[in-house]
């Protein structure tokens, strides 16, 4: 049973937000030489305002993750690792990814709960070169310092496939065996299922449209999840929250993109407008659908120079468009009327909660998800591969990723019954991720509970959403800063 009720999401914030040393010293739960960082300080109020292990605070004793975790557990950390660098002008790495302080935050409270198995791994996105993204994380010196405490990290890079730079574009190399993963067949049960027809056309893009199409079509709809993930017996998602251009937002929920390892199992998006059935665009003319076949071939080609060529041709189209037919640039679901992604996303929530290792859906939840959020720097604007710093200097607590999204769409000044990711999650079927409705989460800010759910938007920043989500999904009043 778990220690803190679905329904409670617990927050604490900084007054000056960075990822530096704590001027506090004196943790007498953790062994000396311990780093005492700003997010290990947030992450111990978290767990002291949620009432873990409360008889033994402030002694060696403290436990407060073993009230959650049995010794023993195998454990999975999921932090957001989408990247290596953040191609905003070389932008901030801080609002990019989990900032590894909270990742090691969390391993200074979880060895004490005596784990037989813990592995920290996402899939990034396939460009994603995860040797500079580990030295800029220094995850190696990560796994030192643990192991000298008798603890083995184990450092694992989901994806089954990533992509190279070469000089005509990119090419593709095998990274883990099928037996490294888990397949799911979702069928007529997707939340997919009612917007697909003969006709459908997903899409993903840089991904081979015929590969996806055996993989999401009348009746099928699969996804290749780690086998570290379904093995698990808890799984701590740590997430960095962010815009996201295609679900509005990302955070708790859209983090679980990064347990399913080849993007072929993946649909971001429909080919189209909403007038041809799709809704990767608002609207576009025949150059935007010149364009969106050129990226078809491109993602066929078997050789580097074919792809070169229409990647190419589909960018010029698709920059004419924007000329001649006032469009947008958008040609990726990047809009607040993508109907695909959050679909996607919530299938996923749906098998990590109840998905057995033998690529079944059981009716009862088959492992302990906590979520803890790192929003100390958090990023806006073009999320989530772009983004822009905002320091909020928030971490949050949950067991329940639908009510945690909630809280956190309301803390970047957004409505969250604007989106879809956010509007479905609390739907009622037969594998619900929450059995109460938003009305019933319950906020504690700062070791207070708030009297209702928008008084969290006293300690918010109003966010800037992408460009294809402006004026869509913004709360009119609020607080701003």
């Amino acid at each position: 049973m778990m220690a803190i009720l679905p329904k409670n999401v617990y927050a604490a914030q900084m007054d000056a937000p960075h990822y530096g040393e704590s001027i506090e010293r004196a943790l007498p739960e953790l062994t000396n030489g311990t780093p005492i960082t700003t997010a290990l300080i947030l992450l111990r109020r978290l767990f002291k305002d949620a009432g873990l292990d409360s008889v033994h605070y402030g002694s060696a004793k403290w436990n407060p993750l073993g009230e959650i975790i049995s010794e023993g557990s195998k454990v999975l950390l999921k932090p957001n690792w989408v990247r290596d660098r953040n191609s905003f002008n070389n932008g901030s790495f801080e609002c990019l990814i989990t900032h590894p302080s909270v990742i090691e935050a969390v391993l200074e409270y979880l060895i004490k709960t005596h784990p037989s198995q813990i592995i920290v791994g996402d899939a990034p996105i396939q460009a994603c070169d995860f040797e500079a993204l580990s030295q800029k994380c220094k995850l190696n010196d990560m796994k030192t310092r643990f192991g000298q405490k008798g603890y083995n990290i184990s450092i694992r890079d989901f994806r089954m496939t990533k992509m190279l730079r070469s000089k005509y574009g990119e090419k593709k190399e095998l990274c883990r065996d099928l037996n490294d993963y888990c397949l799911f067949d979702l069928g007529n049960t997707s939340w997919l299922a009612p917007i697909t027809t003969k006709n459908t056309e997903f899409r993903v893009t840089q991904y081979n449209p015929d590969k996806l199409k055996e993989n999401h079509c009348l009746g099928t709809h699969r996804y290749l999840i780690a086998r570290e993930v379904v093995d698990a017996d808890v799984v701590i998602n740590l997430p960095k929250l962010k815009t996201h251009k295609k679900a509005g937002i990302t955070g708790a929920l859209k983090n679980m993109v990064g347990i399913n390892g080849f993007k072929e199992y993946l649909p971001h998006h429909r080919k189209g407008s909403p007038l041809k059935g799709g809704d990767c665009y608002p609207r576009g003319g025949w150059l935007k659908s010149l364009a969106e076949n050129c990226f078809d071939k491109a993602n066929k080609c078997k050789t580097q120079p074919c792809r070169y060529l229409h990647f190419n041709i589909a960018a010029i189209a698709n920059r004419l468009d924007t000329v001649f037919f006032k469009s947008d640039h958008n040609i990726e679901g990047n809009w607040y009327g993508n109907d695909t992604v959050w679909r996607m996303c919530l299938d996923l929530q749906r098998i990590l909660h109840y998905g057995k290792n033998d690529g079944t859906i059981a009716d009862t939840f088959q492992r302990k998800v906590i979520t803890i959020t790192d929003a100390i720097i958090a990023g806006d604007g073009e999320g989530p591969l772009s983004p822009s710093p905002v320091p909020l200097g928030v971490m949050t607590l949950g067991t329940n990723a639908a009510a945690l999204e909630w809280v956190h769409s309301i803390l970047m000044r957004f409505n969250p019954e604007k989106i879809p990711l956010l509007a479905n999650a609390f739907a009622k079927n037969k594998w619900p991720l929450a059995d109460f409705s938003p009305g019933n989460i319950q906020v504690h800010f700062n070791g207070e509970i708030l009297p209702d759910i928008e008084s969290v938007a006293s300690f918010s920043w109003r966010f800037s959403p992408p460009a294809g989500w402006k004026g869509h999904c913004e709360k009119e009043n609020g607080a701003t800063r």
